[in-house]
């Protein structure tokens, strides 16, 4: 089983980056899905989830307006979509479902 997120990198406040997360040896489609952050010497935090099947998500407060979660079962594969991106924003972004988790992707949001 593994889960891959790519995406991340360097982008200027108020940019935009769109996360991927591939996930293999197990099919999403049954699994709500979920992103994760960790910024330097703060503990992993939520950031968003949508169910199985893509009819529900959530988001954390600090997001809501500016990240979309979305998911595509036919490529196995969940997205996150970030627009408005602020310093604050920067952290480690980790995909998980169900019991497993990616390594990470580093996004850093800065001028």
């Amino acid at each position: 089983v593994q889960v891959v997120e790519s995406g991340g990198g360097l982008v200027q406040p108020g940019g935009s980056l769109r996360l991927s997360c591939a996930a293999s040896g197990f099919t999403i489609i049954n699994f709500g899905m979920t992103w994760y952050r960790q910024a330097p010497g703060k503990e992993r935090e939520w950031v968003a989830s949508i169910s199985s099947g893509g009819r529900s998500t959530n988001y954390t407060d600090s997001v809501k307006g500016r990240f979309t979660i979305g998911r595509d079962d036919a490529k196995n594969a969940v997205y996150l979509q970030m627009n408005s991106l602020k310093p604050e924003d920067t952290a480690i972004y980790y995909c998980h479902a169900y019991v497993w988790w990616g390594q990470g992707t580093q996004v850093t949001v800065s001028s």
